[in-house]
């Protein structure tokens, strides 16, 4: 398996121009503690993290670099300031990005992950973000395999790129709360609904495809007061 058969095609992203509650807001709605900072051509600029927001001015914890710093490294304590108050996430992101080509072995994604100590890394095809691969994506790859499932073939990359597609069109479909992995014709699909229709509906689209021979559900539902309530679906019969 390589990158382009685990990863998520939806990549939840800034712009650098964006502001800090933007980010902020896309982090809670999304549950998750980081974004890739993506201009309009599709180039990778940077990464902010909940560890860039946690040093701000508005709630006391401004960063301050040490007396002999300032005075070592010329243009600390203005790096600082502008950290600390500025609402642009161009001025607090981190441009220094780990990153995987979409043909990278998953061996190969891993040791990068390891070797960076990082949890996710953007997936790249010719200069451009096509997908994020985490440790999340690593573990549904592994419970695929675990079952001794043939490698993805070219026939599941475009079974998997199909039903992304479709979903892609419905307004309705959660697209970027999905995850779909395809091996020898059977669809695997993780994310989060927030409805039965929602989640039947990602069902459909993936038992209507071509080439599509089971699809097993591991959705759960989200309630936006009460958080995560684990529930899968169960597996659809295979095709006759």
């Amino acid at each position: 398996m390589i990158a382009a058969d685990v990863m998520t095609r939806n990549v939840i992203s800034v712009p650098p121009d964006a502001i800090v509650s933007d980010a902020v807001q896309l982090m809670l709605e999304n549950r998750i503690s980081g974004l890739f900072v993506i201009d309009s051509a599709g180039t990778l600029q940077g990464v902010i993290t909940e560890g860039d927001l946690l040093h701000r001015e508005e709630v006391g914890t401004g960063r301050r670099s040490s007396w002999w710093l300032r005075l070592f490294v010329p243009g600390r304590e203005a790096s600082d300031f502008t950290h600390n108050h500025s609402r642009r996430i161009a001025d607090l992101m981190t441009t220094d990005v780990i990153s995987i080509e979409d043909t990278a072995d998953l061996s190969e994604v891993v040791q990068t992950m390891e070797r960076n100590h990082v949890k996710r890394v953007p997936v790249m095809k010719d200069g451009r973000v096509v997908g994020v691969i985490s440790r999340a994506n690593l573990l549904r790859a592994l419970s695929a395999v675990a079952r001794d499932a043939p490698k993805a073939s070219t026939d599941d990359r475009s079974i998997q790129a199909a039903i992304m597609d479709t979903l892609d069109k419905e307004t309705w479909a959660p697209v970027a709360r999905m995850d779909i992995t395809v091996l020898d014709g059977v669809v695997e699909i993780w994310g989060t609904v927030t409805s039965e229709d929602e989640r039947r509906g990602v069902c459909v689209i993936a038992e209507n495809t071509t080439g599509v021979k089971r699809v097993i559900d591991h959705m759960v539902f989200m309630d936006p007061y009460s958080g995560l309530i684990v529930e899968p679906g169960l597996a659809t019969p295979p095709k006759p």
